[in-house]
């Protein structure tokens, strides 16, 4: 019985520079459309956390196009936009980023449900993280509800999200692939 290699999988060559600021730009997309100021009442505390997925997909599948610099910077412009506390939210992409990078190995050629789960413990454990950030911050309890109602809308929406990243992803980067006839 052979030992299954676990060292990181090798990632293909981009060679556009275009194609190189492909994660970068979706990440400041999803931030963006995080926040953005629609007429819903609590629609802001509500939204799923886009630019979490967007930060555990290209994590991932292109951690090498997505630098912890450019998080770094995601996160306060999301901060400074969303008129949060400054520098939760690049805290929140950058131990995202450790954390999937750790375990990535793990993830890579796996069928879609395994990366959901890894992908739902994350997510969980991101808010829960925030949640309770916050609660220090403010020096009292705040009501979990709406916490757990974005988690649990975060992990909802993260298929369509890795679906429409994934065609991306192909789209613009990897180019298309060729299917070998046998």
């Amino acid at each position: 019985m052979a030992l299954r290699d676990f060292t990181e999988p090798a990632l293909p060559r981009t060679n556009s520079s275009a194609a190189r600021l492909v994660p970068v730009l979706a990440t400041i997309i999803a931030a963006v459309l995080s926040i953005l100021p629609l007429r819903i009442p609590g629609y802001a505390a509500l939204t799923p956390a886009l630019a979490l997925m967007a930060v555990y997909h290209w994590t991932i599948y292109r951690p090498d196009l997505l630098p912890a610099i450019a998080l770094f910077a995601i996160g306060l412009g999301e901060d400074l936009l969303a008129g949060g506390l400054v520098g939760i939210g690049a805290l929140t992409m950058l131990v995202t980023r450790a954390v999937v990078l750790q375990t990535r190995r793990h993830f890579v050629g796996r069928s879609f449900p395994f990366v959901w789960a890894g992908f739902t413990l994350v997510a969980g454990g991101a808010m829960i993280g925030l949640w309770a950030l916050h609660c220090l911050l403010e020096l009292s309890f705040i009501n979990p509800r709406n916490t757990v109602f974005r988690m649990v809308l975060t992990i909802a929406v993260f298929p369509a999200a890795s679906f429409l990243l994934g065609r991306i992803q192909r789209a613009l980067i990897d180019g298309p692939r060729l299917v070998r006839n046998r």
